[in-house]
């Protein structure tokens, strides 16, 4: 089963039936232990939370305990997934230079305290499958000249023309090291110098990468989110990022987790331009079952900031699954910042810098990417999705307007939403996180001791609002068949300043309507009778009715007859 695409990656047919034999033993091995399958496939009610483990902390507690508290009295009911973010012990990136794959970073607890949060919700784990931390067992034999490790790593002439790889960071993509000779070896590390990048034209880091995999099946989780995956192989002479072997990397761990785990769902990590984003989904039965979308962060920003809502209008029209066996990853927020990479070919470059600019002067801070010609372009804005949304002089009531109008976009399109924590904690930028470590993204990623956030969520009207407007959202949701992942959008005209869609499924029709802009303006309500979602209300119309939205205002108008 495994030869074929092994042959595709090494081309070497010997080396491809020697490796599938031993991919075949490791999934056999695996099936003689007690894994669990995931449920097969998703529905409306499938709503993600993307947190830390230590996103909320106690004295003398470790972590994961503290977030199952939280999560059992502020959580449980509304999310049926949690991703935890990287739980691993690591050196650098909040969790994304991994030390040890296998092992629970001891601040948050153990295997256990996973296995206790796995008998409470469905797990997304992450699969730092790119890179690890330079501070690793394996790069640390590599660099005490281990045979066992010595192709694990790519080292290159310093000299090496790398000029056509694409580039996510403006550091170096070589990093010194060296060697318990003295030696310099120059190692690709595509994010940081503490981030080594994994050689997989080795086949022993495959296997290796393999026997990951199945731990974390084995540990529990329903959903693999591969990390920077679009970086995978590296063939000097091009981009080096979603390269052919990529794919078919990709191919071997969906017919793994296929194998070993029936129901496992692989969740793919690309932050690039749609095209390439969606060419993850393979031929739709072959890749990851999940893609991010990228290009909605951005594109929703650029709507409610601008009050137009053309371009997402325009993007949304060409939005189309693989298979009925897809979907799409939606969110707004994420531990990173807000991705601009995706919206790059959909929105004016002069747009997408006037957004930056204007969000820099309010306070976001901004990464940036190198440029094969050495120039340099905005990569991500980083804020909370909150503040970018909003100007420093609007009122709480105006924020939370316009935020809960994002969130109510978000989570009704096609695809299955996930909301981060700091979203549904309603969190301002942290700009003493940025000041203590010097690192952009931390404006984002602020953690909580546990009494603090929760005297918060009863006395800050901010948070309160946002929680508690946020949650009753995602109950309607949940119970609404036209919200299914995979229903049917009809995209309907409407102005500028509006965006309005059908949603069906199963006979059940529901038509959702924002006004993204700062102003009242009238909706033509074609003729009909609806139920107000929100308010229970009955609407008639027995003939086309203008309907005056306030600024950010929303209706999901259930279709009943």
């Amino acid at each position: 089963m495994y030869t074929k695409l092994l042959q595709a990656i090494y081309r070497d047919s010997d080396l491809a039936e020697k490796t599938a034999s031993m991919i075949e033993q490791k999934v056999s091995v695996y099936q003689q232990k007690k894994g669990q399958a995931g449920k097969l496939h998703w529905d409306e009610e499938d709503i993600f939370l993307i947190t830390y483990g230590d996103q909320f902390f106690e004295e003398q507690q470790p972590t994961l305990r503290t977030f199952k508290k939280f999560y059992q009295k502020y959580l449980a009911d509304t999310f049926r997934v949690v991703h935890f973010l990287p739980f691993f012990p690591y050196t650098s990136d909040d969790g994304f230079s991994v030390v040890n794959y296998q092992a629970i970073n001891d601040r948050l607890g153990t295997w256990e305290d996973i296995e206790e949060m796995r008998s409470e919700t469905r797990l997304m784990f992450d699969f730092v499958c790119n890179h690890m931390s330079a501070e690793s067992t394996w790069f640390q034999e590599y660099l005490n000249l281990n045979d066992t490790y010595k192709d694990f790593f790519i080292d290159l002439p310093l000299d090496t023309d790398t000029s056509s790889v694409t580039r996510p960071r403006t550091s170096p993509l070589l990093t010194t090291f060296i060697d318990k000779n003295g030696k310099e070896k120059h190692v690709w590390t595509t994010f940081s110098e503490d981030q080594v990048d994994l050689n997989f034209k080795n086949p022993e880091v495959l296997l290796k990468m393999i026997d990951i995999l199945l731990f974390y099946l084995e540990k529990g989780a329903s959903f693999i989110r591969l990390d920077a995956v679009g970086f995978l192989w590296k063939e000097l002479g091009t981009s080096c990022i979603h390269l052919p072997e990529t794919h078919k990397i990709i191919q071997l761990f969906r017919a793994i987790a296929d194998e070993a785990a029936p129901g496992t769902v692989l969740i793919t990590e690309t932050n690039v331009p749609h095209k390439d984003n969606i060419s993850y989904f393979g031929n739709g039965e072959n890749e990851a079952q999940m893609v991010y979308q990228f290009s909605l962060p951005p594109l929703t920003l650029q709507a409610i900031r601008s009050g137009n809502t053309s371009k997402l209008k325009e993007w949304l029209k060409t939005i189309d699954f693989a298979s009925k066996k897809t979907t799409f990853f939606n969110f707004l927020a994420s531990h990173d910042g807000i991705g601009l990479n995706p919206v790059r070919g959909i929105l004016p470059e002069k747009t997408i810098l006037e957004l930056v600019e204007q969000l820099k002067k309010e306070g976001a801070r901004v990464n940036y990417k190198k440029n094969p010609d050495g120039t340099t372009s905005p990569y991500e804005i980083n804020a909370t999705y909150l503040d970018a949304l909003s100007s420093p002089t609007d009122t709480t009531e105006w924020r939370s307007k316009r935020f809960l109008a994002a969130h109510s976009f978000l989570v009704t399109l096609p695809g299955v939403p996930a909301i981060y924590i700091q979203s549904v904690l309603g969190s301002r930028n942290d700009y003493k996180g940025v000041e203590k470590t010097g690192e952009n993204r931390k404006i984002n990623r602020q953690k909580f001791l546990l009494a603090d956030i929760e005297k918060e969520l009863q006395t800050d009207p901010l948070r309160t609002a946002v929680y508690g407007e946020l949650t009753q959202i995602l109950s309607i949701r949940k119970k609404e068949k036209a919200f299914h992942p995979n229903s049917l959008i009809c995209l309907l005209d409407s102005a500028d300043s509006f965006i309005s869609f059908i949603r069906e499924a199963k006979e059940e029709k529901v038509l959702v309507i924002h006004n993204f802009s700062n102003q009242s303006a009238g909706y033509l309500l074609p003729k009909g009778d609806y139920l107000d979602l929100f308010s229970g209300q009955i609407i008639h119309c027995s003939q086309e009715r203008k309907l005056i939205f306030q600024p950010y205002e929303y209706m999901w108008l259930k279709i009943i007859k």
